[in-house]
């Protein structure tokens, strides 16, 4: 909210300002201590051996924080976790990056953390599909599997004694995005979940939300086996491509405009709600495209009275959460 940039009239001002007070009132309830700023004291019972972690500090017998956030419990340990934040990595997170260099047997990829993370090329399946060593021309023909500025889909393998964050790529749903777009949000705005690829069947789209606030949003691609297709390919006859091949191929790399169309109202969806502050799950992306079919054109979502109307269906949302608890 602190960065939002629209211009309000009175009406949607007043409606806003109502909204955001009802959710206030509602995290409240629910977490009162859940909000902490430096040298606020953090309630804890000392009688149960309580581990102070990340963010607190002890002052005349009491445990305070040293840092803006959020506070956190895990059993006995009381950390607290900073908000607008550069991503932490964990193992297994699933993350969405982009080349930035493509060094020897490995490719370096930005993805929103203090130090950028490493894919290695024995690290990911090579395009044939079969399982073999590396070898000279593989690390010749690196720059056509990914390039620089190429998106990538991966998952956190571990970090090395240096500090250096690992990724692997070892599955067909890992790999080069193409065909949509890349958004960037706080990494606090995704909730880390079982499942992050998500097939919006009703739209034809594919989202991923990467747990290090890289968002993508692009045209559902069904996920082929690559040694199934070569054999394919082998049994067919000559490998000498026909014109009709060729606008076949051509005809698969377009994207129709009803697919764009979506993904732009659901690239917008996330911009209003990254704006506002709140959580992006596909639950409430789904509620908020649907909202958005009332109006006319996909870039009204951007405007003042969209953010207010969405403002209002969060707080009913929170509302009806709470009265079924």
């Amino acid at each position: 909210m602190r960065g939002l940039q629209i211009s309000l009239n009175k009406t949607q001002k007043i409606r806003l300002e109502r909204a955001l007070e009802l959710l206030d009132s509602f995290s409240s309830k629910t977490n009162s201590n859940a909000s902490v700023t430096v040298a606020d004291v953090i309630p804890v019972d000392h009688e149960d051996g309580i581990l102070k972690g990340h963010g607190t500090s002890e002052m005349d017998g009491r445990v305070v924080a040293t840092l803006c956030g959020v506070v956190e419990r895990v059993n006995k340990l009381v950390y607290v976790r900073c908000l607008r934040a550069r991503y932490k990595p964990e193992v297994g997170d699933i993350i969405v990056g982009r080349v930035i260099e493509v060094a020897p047997k490995r490719w370096r990829l930005e993805i929103n953390s203090s130090q950028d993370a490493v894919l290695m090329l024995s690290s990911m399946n090579l395009p044939d599909g079969i399982q073999r060593r590396r070898t000279a021309v593989d690390e010749l023909n690196m720059r056509s599997i990914f390039e620089e500025n190429d998106v990538v889909c991966a998952e956190v393998r571990g970090f090395q004694h240096d500090g250096s964050l690992h990724l692997q790529a070892r599955s067909q749903k890992y790999g080069k995005l193409e065909r949509g777009q890349l958004l960037i949000v706080s990494p606090y705005l995704v909730k880390k979940r079982k499942q992050h690829f998500h097939h919006l069947d009703q739209y034809q789209i594919d989202l991923i939300l990467g747990c290090n606030g890289f968002i993508w949003i692009g045209e559902h691609v069904d996920v082929k086996d690559d040694t199934m297709e070569d054999q394919l390919n082998k049994s067919m006859q000559p490998s000498t491509k026909s014109s009709t091949s060729m606008i076949l191929e051509e005809e698969e790399k377009y994207t129709p405009p009803e697919i764009r169309l979506n993904i732009c109202r659901i690239a917008n969806a996330i911009r209003v709600l990254s704006n506002l502050g709140f959580m992006i799950t596909v639950e409430v992306l789904l509620e908020i495209v649907g909202l958005s079919e009332s109006l006319n054109h996909v870039h009204e979502m951007l405007g003042a009275e969209f953010y207010v109307m969405v403002a209002e269906k969060e707080a009913e949302r929170r509302s009806q959460l709470t009265k079924k608890r």
